[in-house]
This record gives C-alpha cells, structure tokens and sequence, in this order.
C-alpha cells in the first residue's frame, strides 16, 4: 500500500448526516444485544469505576466509521472525545509517517496514532470495545479500498468522466449500511441500496419471464414509473439494444472481455446517448482500468464490499 500524505482529503464534508439517528441507534443497539445476549461476567469483574481508553489506529489507510463508533459508546453511556486534527473521515492515514504520527501529543508511538480518548464505566468501555472496533476496522477497509481504486483511476485516466462503484454484494443484513457508508467516504458511488431502489432485471429475471427482455422492462416500468431507474444486465449487443429500445435507463454490459466491452459499448451509446452504460463481471483493482472508456458510465466492482481487507485499530484502557 503506498504512503499518501496526511491531510489527502480536500473536501469538509460531514458524512455523518448520511446516518440519522433514529435509523442508526436501534441497529447499534440490536448488535450490542447480540454480543451481550445475557450475562456479562468480564464486567462483573471490570466494575463500574471511571476509566479512560485510547482508541489507536495502527495501519495505514482511509479513516472511516467514526458516527458508529460514537452510536455504540453513546448506547452504552460512555463518551468519545476524538482528536479533531486527525479523526477526519475520508483522510487517509499512516501511523508509520511522521507527519500523520505528530499531534502534539509527546506519548505518541511510531506504529499507531491516537484517534480518540473513550470515558465512561470500565464495564461500559468494554462492552462497547468489540463493536465499535469491528465496525470501525471494516468501515476503514471498504474506504480505503475504494479510495486506493478511485486514485489509480485518476491517475491513469485522468479526464475519465465515470465512476467506480461498489454492487449489492454486501454483508447480509443491518451491516450492509456501514460498507455502504464506506464506499462514500472512500470516493465511491454505492451502486443500489436494497432491491427497491432500482430495479435491476438480471438474466435470471429475464429468463424466469420467458427470455423476452421488452416485456420484462416494459412491465417493471408499469410498476416503477418515471420516479426509479430500471437496468437491464445483458449478455450481449443484441440484449443491450433491445433493453435500451425497450425504454432501459442502464444498460449492464456483464462479463464482457474489455476489448468486447468497450466496442458494443461504444456502439450502444451513439445509438442511445441518454442510456448509462455500466461495466461489470469479475472486475478487480489489477483489471478495472482496461475497461475504461469514454462510452462506459460506471464500472461495478463486488469485491470492494466483498473480500476485503480490514484496518487494525484498538482500545486501550489506560493504567
């Protein structure tokens, strides 16, 4: 992974108010209960005596996750103090540089940076610890891959007008949000939310209706109206042509070779300028750039949610 400077992000943006709180808390609180299902002897053990933990990132790559990690301690009633110079979301982070090691805090170690100082209930800190670093070391893993992604693209095809987003192959469940969140702050689009945000026809879909792709549209369209995109995934020019035709807003191009791929493309666009072009199927960070085009919108990657690397953070409580 190469080292990128501290401070990388240029823009201010908050992405927590992606997350409202009344949507996030009750999740926060459903996983706690999972992970606290009846007794908590550690805590017996622990006590309720005020403590201070520091939370430390010790590997590099894109900070992300922070209105998570404040959702867990706030349910557990502890409070995070986070260092405001460093704890940006979106910056990407090296706890072996010097510069991003540096915040004027003399017990700063080489290998890892304090983020934030955790208060609260030695119980409460540690019922709260395993959370919020689990979502916080796979938050900080989707960003980072989707920040490394979107560098390599704009450095290699600069005046590129797409985008690199991430598919619906994501954690089952209430998880899903926080990879969805990380593709955002990494410089990501998300692709769908959940199967009602756009409707996507897939070749089982296709197939299950009799092969006919202008009906299928043409119905879902009944259903969708002018409010939701519909996308066709098609195997080829000919089914990317009929799906356009037949009123499709994306058009996917699915495990298509980049040559292949980027001549239909090219093909489907003059005929309908309007239609996004997506490319996907068995697309990595070593391929994505041979499929880059001036004809292809969007190029769809499963594995930036799935398979990915997570981020080493820790909490400790301080003697």
């Amino acid at each position: 992974m190469s080292h990128s400077p501290k401070k990388q992000k240029t823009n201010n943006v908050k992405y927590s108010a992606l997350l409202p709180p009344t949507n996030l808390q009750p999740i926060i609180s459903q996983w706690l209960r999972d992970d606290h299902p009846s007794f908590d002897v550690g805590g017996l053990v622990v006590g309720t005596a005020p403590k201070t933990a520091k939370l430390y990132m010790k590997s590099e790559g894109v900070f992300a996750g922070r209105p998570f990690v404040d959702a867990v301690f706030d349910e557990v009633g502890c409070e995070v103090i986070w260092d405001e110079e460093l704890a940006i979301e979106g910056t990407y982070l090296n706890p072996n540089s010097e510069n991003d090691n540096d915040n004027g805090n003399d017990q700063q170690e080489k290998g890892k940076i304090t983020l934030a100082t955790v208060k609260g209930p030695a119980n409460a800190i540690l019922r709260g610890e395993r959370t919020a670093l689990n979502t916080l070391s796979r938050c900080s893993g989707v960003a980072t891959a989707a920040h490394l992604s979107v560098q390599k693209v704009q450095s290699t095809h600069p005046t590129w007008t797409g985008h690199i987003a991430g598919t619906r192959k994501v954690t089952p469940g209430s998880f899903r949000i926080v990879e969805k969140y990380a593709l955002v702050v990494g410089g990501c689009y998300t692709h769908r939310m959940d199967l009602s945000q756009m409707t996507m026809l897939k070749d089982n879909h296709i197939w299950a209706c009799g092969g006919n792709i202008t009906a299928a549209v043409k119905l879902a369209r009944s259903a969708a109206g002018f409010s939701q995109k519909i996308e066709v995934e098609c195997q080829s020019l000919e089914e990317a042509i009929e799906a356009a035709t037949a009123g499709a807003d994306v058009v996917m191009l699915d495990n298509f070779g980049p040559e292949g791929l980027k001549r239909d493309a090219k093909v489907v666009k003059e005929k309908f300028p309007g239609v996004i072009v997506e490319a996907s199927g068995g697309i990595t960070f070593d391929t994505m750039c041979d499929y880059i085009s001036d004809h292809v919108d969007i190029i769809s990657r499963g594995n930036l949610t799935q398979g990915y690397s997570c981020l080493d953070f820790s909490l400790k409580v301080q003697k």
